[in-house]
């Protein structure tokens, strides 16, 4: 509690070792700032990517899709044969045939609106929803090829594994940005400590002239540049909340960002985006602070 006092309160005669105002202040504030509100963006991304993802997926496992040959003549045999097997299967929890209608709405993105399933051999679509337990899929398909031949049953493997693989990457994407900005602000927050140390050098020279420590001069330089980027950091991520916020909802259809935003217990990730941009600006500070010091010596 006492170091973080010191750390907030910090030493007016110290403090004069480090610029309160110029370049690299401005540019601390505003480095730390818009690398705080990409930080949140690359958060709500990744988080979205992964939710959504996981929605799917446990979507995609809980239901198949059975198509019956598009056989005129034995159209009504077949489906009446197909819902016996399912109705009958341990773990089917709901069986249900698509409309005219429904399999035209399926086919319209890719035929148009004016497609006329009645003159048209279509196969009958056939949605097949699981129970928590789930069915032996194996055997069910062995049923439906011995009593409704032609049937081919689709568990939406091919579509939900690369699904599943796609959003890992997104999230190993959005992390390694993550990880990207934090080498940045600690990168931007050593060069701009290493050019303020360099300017006041003669403040350095006069405060050790009057038995200063190292450590002591050192913790100005850390208290300041800490603070610095956390300030920045809160004004990027307040923005960056806003911006995420003002992003379509997902009941507005049609954009790729839509629903895109924090749920939950993620929304303590951009809360912690200060802490860290804090964190990495004390630890960069000191290093670079001790180090510019002792080539001085």
């Amino acid at each position: 509690m006492k170091g973080m006092l010191e750390l907030i309160v910090g030493d007016p005669q110290a403090d004069r070792a480090v610029p309160p105002t110029g370049l690299t202040a401005r540019l601390t504030v505003f480095v730390a700032g818009v690398m705080a509100f990409l930080a949140v963006f690359a958060l709500a991304i990744s988080l979205t990517t992964g939710r959504q993802a996981a929605i799917w997926a446990d979507e995609l496992a809980q239901s198949a899709t059975l198509r019956l040959p598009a056989d005129p003549e034995m159209a009504d045999d077949l489906l009446l044969s197909a819902v016996e097997v399912l109705e009958t299967t341990p773990g089917v929890a709901r069986v249900r045939v698509l409309s005219s209608d429904e399999q035209q709405a399926l086919l319209e993105p890719w035929f148009g609106p004016d497609l006329p399933l009645d003159s048209l051999p279509v196969p009958q679509l056939v949605e097949v929803v699981a129970d928590d337990d789930g069915y032996d899929i194996d055997g069910l398909r062995a049923r439906l090829t011995a009593q409704v031949p032609g049937a081919v049953l689709d568990d939406h493997t091919a579509w939900r594994e690369p699904l599943v693989a796609a959003a890992s990457r997104v999230r190993l994407i959005g992390w390694a940005v993550i990880v990207l900005i934090g080498a940045t602000i600690a990168a931007m927050i050593t060069l701009a400590a290493q050019a303020s140390l360099a300017a006041n050098q003669q403040v350095i020279r006069v405060l050790r002239l009057v038995g200063a420590k190292d450590v002591y001069i050192a913790r100005a330089f850390v208290r300041r540049y800490t603070l610095r980027a956390g300030l920045g950091a809160i004004v990027g991520t307040v923005i960056g909340v806003a911006g995420v916020q003002l992003l379509p909802s997902d009941d507005q259809v049609g954009s790729i960002l839509m629903g895109v935003g924090f749920d939950g217990a993620a929304w303590l990730w951009p809360i912690l985006i200060p802490l860290l941009s804090a964190v990495v600006a004390f630890l960069a500070t000191r290093a670079a602070a001790f180090r510019t010091l002792k080539e001085m010596t």
